[in-house]
């Protein structure tokens, strides 16, 4: 089992911190994380998001290659739709290079209309634009793909972020990674396996634990709060675009109330011991082919202090005991 790392580099306006430090400092905590024993960082996407939601993961992952000798490097997710299959081909093979072969690409269909609308892409062609995204890239990137300078890797690792039933069988027929530790969607992906030819033992799954390690979990929950009302009330806004409902504002009062009450209703982020976050990280992945989990380290500026602990914690403690 990996455990990795994951950045969507918001930077909310209201804490004020300079954009190109705050990229160098996010690229120096990759490097320290990477030095305790992280194995993998992973970039996620979004667009025209106010605190500046990392838009272009292979740039950013271009990056991370330079800075770093030995963790894998993921998009989770790229959103397929917006990208020429070419283009995102020789990209994703400049940044395989750069890290002698440590990328690995996650694709997804997107969902925010108006993302859709910036670059002229009809939503309701988002799954199949993908499905035929990852048959592309594996002629491109293949073994007589036409790319170059060529991948490492060849092809590059494809999985695929489809969260519900239909998306986790059509994963499975294309035969890649599924991006999800749902246990509800294993049967479905398998189904997809053998529907696609492929033997149903190739299965591999990964995927994101909302998961903050402290050593004062009470304490550290109530300084995280305002950064899990700010990341659920972004995706709720970008989730209800051009449906004509208006989100109710989830507050920080909401969720210390959802807390105390134990109640998964709005899907907060745990903030547990080292030792529960592994019981966590076990009882999450018992059952699944799970390859890797990967965890937030900011979701909207946390107190520098809490992330640096968190991020050493996953490192020295929770990923040994792991793997």
């Amino acid at each position: 089992m990996r455990v990795g790392i994951y950045y969507d580099l918001r930077n909310r306006a209201d804490l004020g911190r300079p954009w190109p430090a705050f990229y160098r400092e996010a690229l120096g905590q990759i490097a320290w994380a990477e030095g305790l024993g992280i194995d993998s960082v992973w970039l996620s996407e979004h667009h025209l998001f106010e605190d500046g939601y990392l838009p272009q993961p292979l740039t950013f992952a271009a990056a991370v290659a330079a800075r770093t000798e030995r963790v894998r490097i993921g998009t989770a997710i790229l959103t397929a739709p917006f990208r020429r299959p070419a283009q995102l081909a020789e990209e994703a093979a400049i940044v395989d290079t750069l890290s002698d072969g440590r990328l690995v690409l996650g694709l997804g269909a997107g969902y925010v209309n108006w993302e859709f609308d910036l670059f002229g892409v009809d939503i309701r062609r988002r799954y199949d634009l993908t499905d035929d995204m990852v048959r592309e890239l594996r002629r491109l990137l293949g073994p007589e793909g036409p790319v170059t300078p060529p991948s490492v890797n060849r092809p590059v690792p494809l999985w695929l972020g489809y969260q519900g039933p239909k998306g986790a069988v059509r994963a499975g027929r294309l035969g890649v990674g599924l991006l999800t530790l749902s246990h509800e969607q294993l049967p479905l992906y398998l189904q997809g396996l053998e529907e696609g030819g492929h033997d149903p033992s190739t299965a591999r799954m990964a995927g994101l634990v909302n998961l903050i390690v402290a050593d004062d979990p009470e304490e550290a929950f109530e300084r995280v709060l305002p950064g899990i009302a700010h990341q659920l009330n972004t995706y709720r806004k970008g989730a209800a675009d051009g449906t004509g409902r208006v989100p109710s504002e989830i507050t920080v009062e909401k969720l210390r109330e959802n807390h105390r009450k134990r109640s998964n209703v709005l899907s907060p982020v745990e903030v547990l011991t080292p030792d529960d976050a592994i019981a966590h990280l076990r009882a999450v992945t018992d059952g699944l082919p799970a390859e890797e989990v990967y965890c937030w380290t900011g979701f909207g500026n946390l107190p520098d202090d809490i992330v640096e602990r968190h991020v050493e914690l996953l490192s020295t403690v929770v990923r040994p005991a792991l793997a």
